[in-house]
């Protein structure tokens, strides 16, 4: 059993990780401010997080963010790279929270979990990423601040919307906990 959820957790990695690159590419809008995009990955992320657990969610968010910088702007970013990776795993880690695979996802679940993610979002976006801009690129303040602000409250409207949709969609495909009775 340990293999094939070791199996199932790569290939969703792998999934996961190219669907995060072609959402990003191509189902994305620009903001007006500089380099900063509405992205519905995010809300993909989230999902993938919270249905195979923070490891993936990490994973797709690292190698998801890394190749899409590669192939958009010629190079990696790796501040905001690290910030993504550190978002899917902890969308993972409140995904624990949930058990979605219980079929349940209503407001007993979306209000908590929208609640976590919007703190980790705020923290990633709003702080930590416009923090390692100015250490590891000397990038001037101003500019990180307004990219980060903006690309986080982007990322929040969309896992709040489009990844709620997600989320209810997939538990709906789930038998919920005690449906099934012995005639």
């Amino acid at each position: 059993m340990g293999k094939n959820l070791a199996i199932k957790t790569i290939v969703a990695i792998g999934i996961g990780a190219a669907v995060f690159v072609i959402l990003g590419r191509f189902a994305s809008i620009p903001t007006g401010v500089p380099n900063t995009n509405f992205n519905t990955s995010y809300a993909f992320l989230a999902l993938m997080a919270v249905v195979f657990g923070p490891i993936a969610g990490g994973l797709i968010g690292l190698i998801g963010h890394a190749l899409l910088d590669s192939i958009m702007w010629g190079s990696i970013w790796w501040s905001w790279v690290i910030i993504s990776a550190l978002v899917g795993f902890f969308f993972g880690l409140a995904g624990k929270r949930i058990n979605i695979e219980s079929g349940e996802f209503g407001k007993k679940q979306i209000i908590p979990f929208t609640i976590l993610q919007i703190i980790i979002q705020i923290i990633g976006w709003g702080l930590l990423a416009p923090t390692l801009d100015i250490l590891i690129y000397a990038e001037p303040a101003n500019k990180v601040w307004t990219q980060g602000i903006v690309a986080g409250l982007f990322n929040i409207v969309t896992v709040a919307v489009l990844g709620t949709i997600l989320l209810v969609a997939y538990a709906k495909t789930r038998v919920k906990s005690g449906s099934l009775k012995a005639e």
